[in-house]
């Protein structure tokens, strides 16, 4: 569906949430963010990724990401919620915002809505879907799941960690990469300014072609 795609900026965003009014700038401020819907509330997959995110809010944290959900009910469903949500993930609270649209504005906005999903009155509900954004407030990555398949936070967390090394390093991850690994330089760096910039050193994958393209290090 047309809208909110990779390389665009959000909105500015006003809305009522868990934490009160929030005003998505100033609360993403210079941080990175994840932004995620969910179709309703009370609902079972919902409310085992919310209480997944929860568990994995601090490593979240640690990569400098702030975590702002998102759901079509109102805010006193969402705090009512929230407690079935904290006692099916024991230990975990739900310590981030997740912002009420009772009106369907916000899901339009930011591309989230299922066009096949509708409630029993048949207004348009959101569908399962993630926007990674960066300091800049551009879209970096997006999800985009039906409503019948719940996400995986590692994967989360591991997309997540690939563009921020891409960000800081000018490098790419290859295929089934994980923290840890070792990265690919970006073909717009030169051999002699990768010296520069990776002086702990690189390995270049002898190919058929002879083509040194395919470059690999550790950052």
């Amino acid at each position: 569906m047309p809208g909110l795609t990779l390389g665009d900026t959000i909105p500015d965003l006003e809305a009522d949430s868990t934490h009160g009014r929030i005003k998505l700038y100033d609360f993403i401020d210079d941080s990175w963010a994840i932004i995620f819907s969910h179709p309703g509330d009370f609902t079972p997959v919902c409310t085992t990724e919310l209480g997944k995110m929860a568990a994995y809010a601090k490593e979240f944290e640690k990569r400098g990401v702030k975590l702002v959900g998102l759901s079509c009910d109102d805010v006193q469903s969402h705090k009512e919620w929230m407690k079935d949500i904290e006692a099916y993930t024991p230990g975990c609270k739900v310590t981030y915002p997740i912002l009420a649209d009772p009106n369907r504005e916000i899901i339009k906005q930011l591309n989230m809505v299922d066009p096949d999903e509708k409630d029993s009155s048949g207004n348009q509900l959101p569908s399962r879907a993630l926007h990674i954004v960066g300091p800049d407030k551009k879209v970096k990555l997006s999800f985009l799941y039906p409503a019948s398949t719940g996400r995986n936070l590692d994967e989360v967390l591991r997309v997540l960690e690939s563009l921020q090394k891409a960000a800081k390093h000018k490098v790419a991850t290859p295929a089934n990469w994980k923290p840890g690994d070792p990265v690919v330089i970006s073909a717009s760096v030169s051999n002699e300014r990768a010296k520069e910039m990776f002086p702990q050193g690189f390995e270049t994958a002898d190919l058929p072609s002879k083509k040194d393209y395919l470059r690999f290090t550790k950052v």
